[in-house]
């Protein structure tokens, strides 16, 4: 086959691997071997030395194996947080952030080149939506991330460029590459989903029941600020959005988190925080407070320290759980498309 023809093997589930080899004409057994190796970091069919070099020639006719490539890292000073930003195999560039917590270390992946939401806070939008990501590429996120850091990976967020429910297919996929106890084996309840409100999905995702937490970029609670803030709202509304967190409170019995970027003087006033407190305990939201990283091209700033006291106290006298994001890699540009903006505006 050209190169053109050959298939992603690392976007192959094994039964799917059982089938690629069944049609190959070899046995099924070795899919488990072939799964293990690309979840291992192998790059090449011929690091695989446990199949005959007759397989491996036929492997590397009708597959090529996804590895990206470190463009660029930085590791914070300030508390060990890595960004990478890796180029891909068509030429493309995402980011991935490696996080350190007492619980463990978290990988905050990407979903797609490039995001078509518009949030006017946001980096990653800025551009657009070039391509969706494939299961395999969001593997290798955390795969390659935790094979270069040397930071074992146990909790996963899709929060970084792109909307994962806008790649809902490919998502679906790379969670059950992920949560494969042949492969990484991370499991569903150390996995969160962030999504901008695409609440179309909302009960496609609960019917899964995949038990891992959804979080919502909430970011305001009436709809004329959210819908300034983030077009997805527009069409769809806060009420709806509230429904169908509810909805999925009900099936899946995982308790929602709404993120809440707080944005000086657009979202951060005492009526806010009241409104946000009543939408949340309708939900049965955590509400996580974020301190807004600076992005150039937009000309919004984080809240005033008063300004978030003020409204972290009014959640919590309504009975509001609430938590500040503690932030991390403040100086290697954590905050997801900073890095792969200014590398294609040295391209421009």
């Amino acid at each position: 086959m050209t190169e053109a023809e050959k298939h992603d093997i690392k976007s192959l589930l094994p039964n799917e691997l059982e089938e690629a080899l069944k049609a190959l004409g070899e046995p099924k057994f070795r899919a488990k071997q072939i799964f293990t190796w690309l979840n291992r970091g192998a790059v090449s069919f011929e690091e695989m030395t446990n199949l005959s070099k007759p397989l491996r020639a036929k492997l590397d006719d009708a597959f090529y194996i996804t590895a990206p490539r470190v463009a660029r890292r930085q590791v914070s000073q300030i508390d060990g947080t890595v960004k990478y930003l890796w180029e891909l195999r068509d030429g493309n560039a995402v980011e991935t952030v490696v996080m350190s917590y007492r619980h463990g270390n978290t990988v905050c992946i990407s979903t797609q080149v490039g995001c078509r939401q518009g949030c006017a806070f946001c980096a990653s939008t800025i551009g657009g939506l070039v391509r969706n990501l494939t299961p395999g590429e969001m593997l290798d996120e955390v795969l390659f991330s935790q094979l270069d850091s040397g930071m074992p990976i146990s909790n996963i967020v899709l929060m970084g460029i792109g909307e994962p429910l806008d790649n809902f297919e490919n998502v679906q996929k790379f969670l059950k590459l992920v949560n494969h106890p042949d492969g990484m084996n991370i499991g569903m309840r150390h996995i969160s989903l962030s999504t901008c409100g695409l609440i179309e999905k909302f009960d496609e995702l609960a019917a899964l029941d995949l038990q891992l937490t959804l979080s919502v970029s909430l970011h305001a609670p009436d709809d004329e600020t959210r819908s300034r803030l983030m077009p997805a709202n527009r069409g769809r509304g806060v009420d709806a959005l509230i429904d169908a967190c509810e909805r999925y409170f009900e099936k899946t019995g995982r308790r929602i988190s709404f993120e809440y970027a707080m944005i000086d003087g657009v979202n951060d006033t005492p009526a806010e925080a009241k409104l946000l407190a009543k939408r949340a305990k309708k939900a049965h939201a955590h509400v996580n407070l974020i301190p807004l990283n600076h992005v150039e091209e937009r000309q919004f700033g984080p809240s005033k320290p008063e300004a978030l006291r003020t409204f972290i106290k009014i959640l919590e006298d309504e009975g509001v759980n609430v938590t500040v994001r503690r932030k991390l890699g403040g100086d290697v540009e954590a905050s997801c498309g900073q890095l792969r903006r200014k590398a294609a505006q040295k391209k421009e």
